[in-house]
C-alpha cells in the first residue's frame, strides 16, 4: 500500500495585520427615514445607526476590497508576492454566474496564486479566518489574505423600511500568517447553524432581494449568540474576564449591548462601528476591528472575540491576538 506524504509539523497563526476600505457617500439617519415618515432619532433609538456608507456611482465593490486588502497588507509590512492564497468572504458580490470576487482581486493584485470566494453571509469573516488558519497550520500557505467585501445596497429594497434603512457597503481584511506556536493568535472557531430559521433572514436566488423579520432576528441573535461565546471562550482556553475587545457583527446596537450583556462581556471594550456604517454583513467584524486599531483604542497583543452571526442562519466565533 503506498504511504501518502506526512502532513508538515504544526505551526502557529495569527492575524499580522488589518485594514478596511469605506465608500465615500454617507447617509444621515435622517435621509434614510424620510420616506417612511419617520426621524433620524427614531432610526437611532432602535438600531443605534446615525449614518451608513454606500456606494457613490462609479465606485465598485472591487475598488473597495483591493484598498482594504493593500490597507491590511501595508499594517502587516507584507508584499503581494508573499501571498499564497486570497479569500474572500462575501454575500454580494454583483460578479455573475461562474465569477468570483476574490479572482477579479487576485487580478488587481497582481496575484495568481489560489483564490475562493466564500459565503457565509454575516459569519463569513469568521470562516474565512478559520480557513486561513487552517491552511497556514498544515503546511498549504504561509501567508493568506482575507478579504470580506459587501454591496449590501445592491440586494435591499428601497420601499422596504426593514432592511432599506439598515444595509450598507464596505470591505475589511486581515493578513493571516505563519508564527511559531508560541505566537500561536488565532484559536479555533465555535460554529452553529439552524436552517429551520432560514426564512427570517434569507436571500431569494430569484429575486436577490434581501428579506428580513427584524424581530425575529433579534431574538434569535441574543438567544443563540452567547453560548457560541462560550463555546469559543472554551475552545481557546480564557475566560471572559481575559478578553480585551469584543467585536460582533455589527447588526444593530440594540443586539449588540443585549450580547454583550448575557455573555458576561461588558467589561470588555465594545465595537459599535454600526452607528457610522450600518450592517456590513460579513465585513462589519473587520471594518469595526480596523476602526479601533486606526483610533488607538486596541494595543498589540490584546484578546478580542470575535462574532459573526446572520443569514443562513449561521454563527461563527473565535478568539484572537491583535497585531
Amino acid at each position: 500500500m503506498t504511504t501518502l506524504s506526512s502532513t508538515p509539523a504544526l505551526i502557529g497563526a495569527r492575524v499580522a495585520g488589518v485594514g478596511a476600505a469605506r465608500p465615500s457617500h454617507s447617509i444621515g439617519g435622517a435621509e434614510l427615514t424620510a420616506p417612511f415618515g419617520k426621524t433620524a432619532e427614531w432610526l437611532r433609538a432602535r438600531t443605534g445607526i446615525d449614518s451608513i456608507r454606500r456606494l457613490s456611482p462609479g465606485e465598485t465593490i472591487l475598488d473597495l476590497a483591493e484598498t482594504a486588502a493593500r490597507a491590511a497588507l501595508g499594517v502587516a509590512h507584507t508584499s503581494v508576492a508573499a501571498v499564497d492564497t486570497v479569500i474572500v468572504a462575501t454575500c454580494s458580490s454583483p460578479s455573475g454566474p461562474g465569477q468570483q470576487l476574490s479572482t477579479q482581486l487576485a487580478q488587481r493584485l497582481g496575484f495568481s496564486g489560489q483564490a475562493t470566494d466564500l459565503n457565509a453571509a454575516c459569519a463569513g469573516f469568521s470562516y474565512a479566518l478559520s480557513c486561513a488558519a487552517a491552511a497556514v497550520r498544515t503546511g498549504q500557505a504561509n501567508t493568506v489574505l482575507v478579504v470580506a467585501a459587501e454591496q449590501m445596497s445592491s440586494m435591499i429594497d428601497p420601499q422596504d423600511l426593514g432592511t432599506s434603512i439598515l444595509f450598507g457597503d464596505g470591505a475589511g481584511a486581515a493578513v493571516v500568517s505563519g508564527c511559531t506556536l508560541e505566537q500561536d493568535g488565532i484559536a479555533a472557531a465555535a460554529w452553529s447553524s439552524d436552517g429551520a430559521l432560514r426564512d427570517v433572514l434569507e436571500i431569494p436566488s430569484a429575486s436577490r432581494t434581501l428579506k428580513m423579520n427584524g424581530q425575529a432576528v433579534f431574538r434569535w441573535a441574543i438567544q443563540a449568540v452567547p453560548p457560541i461565546v462560550s463555546r469559543a471562550l472554551g475552545l481557546a482556553g480564557v475566560s471572559a474576564d481575559d478578553l480585551d475587545v469584543f467585536v460582533p457583527h455589527q447588526a444593530n446596537l440594540r443586539i449588540i449591548e443585549s450580547i454583550a450583556r448575557e455573555a458576561n462581556l461588558e467589561h470588555c471594550l465594545i465595537a459599535t462601528d454600526v452607528c457610522q456604517a450600518g450592517n456590513t454583513s460579513a465585513a462589519s467584524i473587520p471594518l469595526a476591528l480596523t476602526r479601533l486599531q486606526e483610533a488607538g483604542r486596541t494595543h498589540s497583543g490584546a484578546l478580542a472575540l470575535i462574532v459573526g452571526f446572520g443569514a443562513g442562519l449561521s454563527i461563527s466565533g473565535q478568539v484572537i491576538r491583535l497585531p
